[in-house]
C-alpha cells in the first residue's frame, strides 16, 4: 500500500475530482508541500502519494510504472476518488503518462511538469546504468550530490539555500535500494510520444524557465502535439518548479484545476 499526504480529503465525497500530484525522482510527496496546502486552503481535495520505498509506502525491489498507476487506481478507489487531475512532475509526468494510458476514464485532466515523453536515448541510458552503479557504492548522500545541483537556478541556490537542504533531505532519507529501484522504473519507461497526439482530456504543460534537465523547448515539443494544450513557463524557476516558485505554479495549477472543474 502506498502512503500519502493529503489535504482537503473530506471534500471528495462531495466533489468526486481530486487533484493527484505525483514526486520527482528521487524526492518524496513532501516536495508538493507548498501545494498541499496553498490548495487544500483553496478547497482543493488533494492527494500526494509516495513511490514505493518512500515515507512507509510498501518497499519493491522491482518495479515499473505501470505497477504504480495500478497501485494509484487502487488507492484512489480505497478513498472513494472517481477522477482525478494528475500533475506529476519530472519523474511524475512519467508516471502520468502511464496512469492517463491506462485510466483515462479517471483522468479529468493533466498538468505535464518539467518532464518529457520520449524514452531515453542510449546515452541517456547509460548515464542511469552509471548513476545505478554510483548510489550502490555511495548511497543516498551520491544521490544527492549529483541531483541537487540539477534542481533550482543558481540565484535561488545562493538566496535560499534552505530549499537545496530541504530537498536533500527528503533524498538523504532513502536506501539506496529504493533509489535504484525508482531509476531503474525511469530506465523501463514507454516512449509516451505517440499517445500525446491522442490525449482526449484537457493538458497543462508547465516548465521552469531556466529548466536545464527538461528545458522549456522540451516541454514546447510535447505542447506542439497535445491537441488544445496549454503551456505555461515558471519565471526564475528550474527543474523543480513547484518548489522554487510555489507561487506561480500554485496560480497555474489552481486555475487550471478549477477550469476542469467548472467542464
Amino acid at each position: 500500500m502506498l502512503t500519502y499526504r493529503g489535504a482537503n480529503l473530506t471534500e471528495i465525497s462531495i466533489k468526486k475530482h481530486a487533484l493527484l500530484l505525483l514526486h520527482a525522482f528521487p524526492l518524496s510527496a513532501a516536495m508538493w508541500q507548498p501545494q498541499l496546502e496553498a490548495l487544500g486552503n483553496a478547497g482543493v481535495a488533494v492527494i500526494a502519494p509516495n513511490a514505493y520505498g518512500i515515507e512507509g509506502s510498501e518497499e519493491r525491489n522491482s518495479w515499473s510504472f505501470t505497477d504504480y498507476a495500478h497501485e494509484l487506481a487502487e488507492l484512489l478507489e480505497s478513498l472513494n476518488i472517481d477522477r482525478v487531475t494528475v500533475a506529476g512532475l519530472s519523474m511524475g509526468g512519467y508516471q502520468a503518462f502511464e496512469f492517463y494510458r491506462l485510466y483515462p476514464q479517471k483522468t479529468a485532466s493533466l498538468v505535464l511538469c518539467d518532464t518529457r515523453a520520449e524514452a531515453d536515448a542510449p546515452e541517456a541510458r547509460s548515464a542511469r546504468e552509471e548513476f545505478i552503479r554510483a548510489i550502490e557504492a555511495g548511497g543516498a548522500e551520491e544521490a544527492a550530490r549529483r541531483m541537487i545541483p540539477n534542481y533550482f537556478t543558481v540565484e535561488t541556490s545562493v538566496e535560499k539555500p534552505e530549499l537545496a537542504a530541504e530537498a536533500a533531505m527528503m533524498i538523504k532519507k532513502q536506501s539506496a535500494t529504493v533509489i535504484t529501484a525508482a531509476m531503474r522504473a525511469i530506465m523501463m519507461r514507454s516512449d509516451a510520444t505517440p499517445l500525446l497526439s491522442v490525449i482526449g482530456c484537457p493538458v497543462l504543460v508547465l516548465c521552469g524557465a531556466a529548466d536545464k534537465l527538461t528545458t522549456p523547448e522540451t516541454a514546447e515539443s510535447i505542447h506542439s502535439l497535445v491537441p488544445a494544450s496549454q503551456l505555461r513557463l515558471i519565471a526564475g524557476a528550474g527543474h523543480i518548479s513547484n518548489m522554487e516558485q510555489p507561487e506561480a505554479f500554485n496560480s497555474a495549477l489552481l486555475d487550471h484545476f478549477k477550469e476542469v472543474s467548472r467542464s
